[in-house]
């Protein structure tokens, strides 16, 4: 499965968008608990299918670019606010970067540390361990990169991150990812409850940290990607629960500015999993 991992990195973006935008119909049409999802998720956020139809392909595309990420393939990248990191930065309270599930995610952390971790010092992002050993220690190895480094979702992970901030670094997380029972509360998002992690919230508020939000949209034609950046519209409230909401509010409008590489299948309104 490595091999093939490798292999599907390797090709031409052209052609590994095209085979990935075949995944994601084949996917569609496979799965009808997957159109459901998709089509309501889409639903709850105003939006047709004729409105969110390339997200279909899009899918499949993210998942094939992953490989590409994380076998260090060749991403050509550009910047689009990136004068918000550095101001971020000067203020040198550390910075927790959110990225939905839109468009690249994958790249987004991968380009922050190549970009500013020379600089910065190193970016530590969080992920959910696989079940599987043989993908457990892939995605570990994967993941970890010069100026980047990967930390598990639990205490241990946290702590580093906490321990990133103060040191004034960056801190990356996906706020739509569902978390474990006891790891979120019940906020809103697409007027719908949605089980929502309370960690990025707490990670600001503990440490005065800015947030910043960012997203990697796929352009056209195999042309590469652009990071988007901007910073939270308002100022965080004094209150966890009130900031979470805040945050879904911020990914419901970063996911507007391009809804058809928004992962609609991805089942955000689940209910979350107990912790083993």
């Amino acid at each position: 499965m490595t091999l093939l991992m490798r292999w599907l990195s390797g090709l031409p973006l052209l052609w590994m968008q095209r085979i990935g935008g075949m995944l994601g119909w084949i996917t569609w049409y496979a799965s009808p608990r997957y159109r459901k999802q998709f089509r309501e998720h889409a639903g709850y956020a105003g939006y047709d299918m004729a409105q969110v139809r390339p997200a279909i392909a899009a899918a499949g595309c993210q998942a094939l670019e992953a490989f590409r990420v994380w076998f260090n393939g060749d991403m050509p990248v550009q910047w689009r606010g990136a004068e918000h990191i550095e101001a971020a930065y000067a203020a040198g309270k550390g910075i927790v970067f959110l990225t939905p599930h839109l468009g690249c995610f994958e790249i987004t952390a991968t380009a922050q540390a190549q970009m500013f971790g020379p600089r910065f010092g190193q970016m530590t992002v969080l992920y959910r361990p696989a079940r599987q050993a043989w993908l457990k220690n892939l995605l570990l190895s994967a993941r970890d990169k010069p100026h980047l480094k990967a930390v598990p979702t639990n205490m241990e992970g946290v702590r580093q991150m906490l321990k990133a901030l103060r040191r004034g670094q960056a801190v990356g997380l996906l706020p739509d990812q569902v978390p474990p029972v006891g790891m979120g509360i019940w906020s809103q998002m697409w007027g719908q409850p949605a089980y929502t992690m309370t960690l990025a919230a707490r990670l600001a508020l503990q440490t005065g940290a800015h947030i910043v939000l960012a997203w990697g949209e796929r352009l056209p034609a195999a042309q590469g990607y652009c990071i988007h950046v901007q910073p939270m519209s308002q100022a965080l409230a004094k209150d966890v629960d009130t900031v979470v909401l805040q945050i879904n509010q911020a990914m419901e409008s970063l996911i507007r500015q391009r809804p058809a590489q928004y992962l609609w299948g991805y089942a955000r309104f689940k209910q979350p999993r107990q912790e083993a």
